[in-house]
């Protein structure tokens, strides 16, 4: 079993490497992980070509929903990304906030960070900014976000309760959240569960879909839906890399279910700890 720190090196050293490579490499692999499908698709991705703002040099192909999308932003708000990677959500971010608003990108990849920053600069975005840093420990001060969106983040984190309380630490009160991600429901066969490429590649960091919304409300927060969702279908090329033929089928025919979903859910508007609000 490898330990939380381990975890976060393995996913750092994979999106170190995730950055130095074209959209067309990272949507032929899982997230990017390097487990790579024949298929011409990436397996999890939705397509921000048609949103404004989108700009193809901050696509890396590695999301998992449309987080902005529904995050009803607002002109002016202050909108933090967490695990901004090349800035994609942020430029998205930026156009509907316009310049009153202030975009900060959060990542814990140097090589992200450098490539988001250089993409800013190329489109001469002065409230555009990226920070380097543990989405665990959020270099952002209390109170200070009206909105937090993360595409496809979390489930790469072990400790997403970290996460989800530092969320609301950065929210001003009655501020809210549109994050999509990966969740389970049913259990992933153990190889899946073991193999250090996947959980790189966003499956086998997923928790249970309940046990997820959990967090959301045991953290303080209200008004929690979710927003969308979509089942993910792993091609069989990157299913032979870890399981038998046999192991496949019972995969296959499992009641696992493997889902993209974007949660929202907001601060409540009387600033207190989590736990005390109803």
């Amino acid at each position: 079993m490898q330990t939380e720190q381990e975890l976060k090196e393995l996913v750092k050293q994979k999106y170190s490497e995730i950055a130095l490579q074209d959209k067309e490499t990272n949507m032929s692999s899982c997230c990017g992980s390097g487990c790579c499908s024949t298929e011409v698709y990436n397996i999890m991705s939705d397509d921000y070509t048609q949103l404004e703002g989108y700009n193809a040099d901050a696509d890396l192909g590695l999301g998992c929903g449309l987080p902005t999308e529904f995050a009803q932003i607002k002109k002016g708000d202050v909108v933090i990304d967490l695990g901004s990677g090349a800035g994609n959500d942020c430029f998205i971010a930026r156009a509907v906030t316009g310049e009153t608003g202030k975009i900060v990108g959060i990542d814990f990849t140097e090589a992200m960070i450098s490539k988001a920053r250089t993409n800013a600069e190329k489109l001469g975005f002065n409230n555009v900014e990226f920070r380097y840093g543990d989405i665990e420990k959020m270099p952002v001060t209390a109170n200070v976000a009206d909105v937090v969106v993360s595409n496809c983040v979390l489930n790469l984190v072990p400790n997403k309760n970290n996460v989800f309380k530092e969320i609301f630490r950065v929210l001003k009160p009655g501020g809210h959240f549109s994050i999509s991600d990966v969740v389970l429901v049913g259990n992933l066969p153990d190889k899946l569960k073991s193999a250090a490429e996947m959980y790189a590649g966003c499956i086998s960091g997923a928790i249970q879909k309940d046990e997820y919304m959990s967090l959301v409300k045991s953290n303080g927060f209200k008004d929690i839906v979710i927003q969308k969702e979509k089942a993910i279908v792993i091609p069989d090329d990157i299913l032979t890399t870890y399981l038998s033929t046999e192991e496949i089928n019972l995969f296959k025919n499992s009641a696992l279910g493997i889902y993209s979903i974007t949660a929202f859910a907001k601060k409540p508007e009387a600033c207190c700890e989590p736990g005390c609000c109803n």
